[in-house]
């Protein structure tokens, strides 16, 4: 397992994030530093509150209680962050006229500057760097889930973000990609910052330079071992 840099700079920073819904606490008083250029692996039981978690971090619900700070790359307060993100269950409608290339090229929409030559360069490399160069122009509703799953990260990917956001991002992925999705996360410049939630701790675990475990509370797991335990060592 790689070492994280305990001098980098902040990127994200959680301070006493609590939410509940519906009387049940699903996040309760978590505080968690990102520091620039952690590959951030986040683990825990299935209702444990990782996707509510990533939600909160990417400003997508707002928490009952706490904060939810970003920074520059010169550690001042930043209104915003250029994110890639990859969610847990696709919200495209596989009937939706729209290609394989048009859906990676979607991840360039706030990336204004950008002239078109540059976009078009994007997405080609970004097709090749997926594998889907044989099926950009296809209909998505002729993908299987695992291309499609594929056409999504390249989404995440295209614009080149600051930090890259995976929720489970190996599902519907055969055994060959699944290896290729590792290559490429190990590739990303060293100043990405990457966070990855999965259940499977276990192949990660050698790419991975941290690891906190969410179970409505946060604890970082500093254990030679990573098979999600319960407790950190």
């Amino acid at each position: 397992m790689p070492c994280a840099d305990p001098s980098a700079r902040p990127i994200i920073a959680l301070r006493g994030i609590s939410l509940s819904r519906e009387g049940r606490r699903i996040l309760d008083s978590i505080n968690l530093e990102v520091r620039r250029g952690d590959l951030l692996a986040v683990t825990g039981p299935n209702g444990g509150g990782k996707t509510t978690l990533l939600r909160v971090m990417l400003r997508l619900i707002k928490p009952d209680r706490g904060s939810v700070e970003y920074f520059d790359a010169d550690g001042s307060p930043a209104a915003r962050l250029r994110f890639g993100y990859l969610p847990q269950k696709n919200s495209i409608d596989p009937r939706f006229p729209i290609t394989t290339r048009e859906v990676i090229s979607s991840g360039l929409l706030s990336s204004t500057e950008l002239d078109p030559a540059e976009r078009r360069a994007r997405v080609e490399e970004t097709l090749d760097l997926v594998e889907l160069r044989g099926h950009a122009d296809n209909a998505i509703g002729t993908l299987s889930g695992g291309q499609l799953q594929r056409a999504l990260m390249g989404r995440a990917l295209v614009a080149r973000p600051e930090i890259l956001v995976l929720d489970e991002p190996l599902s519907y992925l055969d055994n060959r990609f699944e290896q290729r999705t590792y290559d490429i996360i190990s590739s990303l410049p060293k100043e990405t910052t990457v966070i990855i939630v999965s259940h499977q701790m276990s192949v990660l675990a050698g790419i991975t330079t941290r690891h906190a475990i969410v179970d409505r509370t946060l604890c970082e797991c500093h254990a030679h071992h990573h098979h999600v335990p319960r407790t950190c060592d």
